[in-house]
């Protein structure tokens, strides 16, 4: 199964997180599918490859809380359910 997770960067007490695609079974610092965002809780700044998370959630990827939030605030779960009323 894969995940939408965070993946911690940067340095002491800077931390920097990217957003990737992840087999549930690896580490948090493991090796990742796809990375498919960016994420700075310091300075509030998201970067989210919008096709890469589109493409991963139509799979069946499940994100974590953290991400969803994210994901949720840049809007593409509404971007989601429009995609899915247009193919019905």
């Amino acid at each position: 199964m894969v995940k939408l997770r965070l993946k911690r960067c940067g340095r002491k007490q800077r931390a920097v997180y990217r957003i990737v695609a992840i087999d549930v079974r690896s580490r948090r610092e493991g090796r990742d599918l796809s990375k498919v965002g960016f994420y700075d809780p310091i300075t509030n700044q998201t970067y989210l490859n919008l096709p890469a998370i589109l493409d991963f959630l139509k799979k069946g990827a499940q994100p974590t809380r953290t991400v969803y939030d994210i994901s949720k605030k840049a809007g593409i779960f509404t971007e989601l359910s429009l995609n899915k009323t247009k193919l019905n």
